[in-house]
């Protein structure tokens, strides 16, 4: 029963790992009425997504529809009386993207247009949208030469790659760059078909909102973890990949030298931002990183997952590449401190601990992995 005195949000994607740790924290704040779209994927949910009890415990809170964001009578029927959007719905994954190219645009591009199509045509004043978008955008980010400065880079060339050459070269003295903080001033270079749909979502949003005065806030997510991520996904969140792997005592294949970094930032600390960017009457139109601003190196998070665990991992540094990846990103924080008081993340030993714990009460399931790398080796994607 929708409550006339009350925002309605809508959420896309609403079923999924943050939406639905959204969904339960925004219920917790008795404001809203609340609506979930999502298409209940069997990537992500499996074969019996109504089994998953953190699903079930919602869906006589909210109003669920089961429909797909690329089919626009379910949008429309979705936007019914909705003032805030929450848009989360999205194929993620770098590997996936590059040879899922169709259906990756399908759903992040029309999608999204679809939605924003729909919100243009509807009755009901949409006054706040809320992207989740990505740190891909970033492509390589931004690095500085001791030489030249600061540059964004392009992809890495292959030629290195293929001699173990793994970091970024300044492409004027072909000395070794180091990374800095990714700030939301500079300018995106994507460098996988996911990227470069985040970014098209950014601009169709910011266009869109922009002409018929809707607040629109874009939220570049790092690499979220935490409680309630998918650990057969092979293709989204190494943490939860790599601890159902280390748990089943399967080996764990590190691409690269194992020095690459990423940011890694814990789901508590990012349904903390969207809630404070839905509840805020000032909070306009942001572009937001979304991060714990630390970069760890892939190595090091295997090692930490092993003894958050209790296990010793089984470590495979295999030095191949996965075309699309980048090297280094992190990000800069001093926006989103500034807006939100220096707001503060979890660190990552908290976290893991926090995530390991949950995972061990968890029913460990096949997780894809193994045949998730074979398919890349078979597209020529990892070489």
């Amino acid at each position: 029963m929708i409550n006339n005195s009350k925002k309605t949000v809508l959420i896309t994607g609403g079923a999924g790992f943050i939406g639905l740790n959204l969904t339960k924290h925004l219920l917790h704040l008795s404001g809203y009425n609340l609506r979930i779209l999502d298409n209940l994927s069997e990537q992500i949910h499996g074969k019996n997504p109504l089994g998953n009890e953190r699903l079930r415990s919602v869906l006589d809170k909210v109003e669920f529809i089961h429909g797909d964001i690329t089919n626009i009578a379910d949008i429309k029927k979705s936007l019914d009386n909705v003032e805030i959007v929450v848009h989360l719905a999205s194929e993620t994954g770098t590997g996936q993207s590059m040879y899922q190219i169709s259906r990756y645009v399908e759903v992040n591009q029309l999608g999204t247009a679809n939605l924003l199509q729909a919100i243009a045509e509807n009755e009901t004043k949409i006054d706040k949208f809320i992207l989740a978008s990505s740190r891909a955008v970033y492509g390589e980010g931004l690095y500085n030469c001791k030489n030249h400065g600061l540059f964004i880079p392009d992809s890495r060339k292959e030629e290195n790659l293929l001699k173990g050459k793994f970091e970024i070269f300044c492409d004027k003295c072909n000395e070794v760059a180091y990374p800095e903080k990714s700030s939301e001033d500079i300018n995106p270079k994507p460098t996988s078909i996911y990227g470069i749909n985040k970014f098209n979502q950014e601009q169709l949003t910011l266009n869109l909102c922009n002409n018929m005065n809707i607040d629109s806030i874009v939220l570049r997510l790092q690499n979220v973890y935490g409680p309630g991520q998918s650990l057969s996904n092979p293709y989204t969140g190494i943490i939860s990949i790599f601890t159902n792997r280390i748990i089943s005592k399967k080996e764990i294949f590190i691409f690269e030298d194992g020095k690459e970094t990423r940011d890694f930032v814990y789901i508590d600390d990012v349904i903390d931002i969207f809630s404070k960017v839905i509840t805020s009457e000032n909070i306009k139109s942001y572009i937001l990183n979304v991060g714990s601003g630390i970069p760890t190196k892939i190595i090091d998070l295997v090692k930490n997952l092993g003894e958050a665990i209790n296990i010793k991992p089984k470590i495979l540094v295999t030095g191949e590449f996965r075309v699309g990846d980048i090297r280094h990103n992190s990000a800069d924080l001093k926006k989103i401190n500034s807006l939100f008081k220096n707001f503060i993340f979890t660190p990552l030993d908290i976290g893991l601990k926090k995530f390991c714990e949950w995972v061990k009460n968890q029913q460990i399931k096949e997780d894809h992995y193994e045949k998730s790398i074979m398919e890349l080796h078979k597209k020529g994607l990892l070489k």
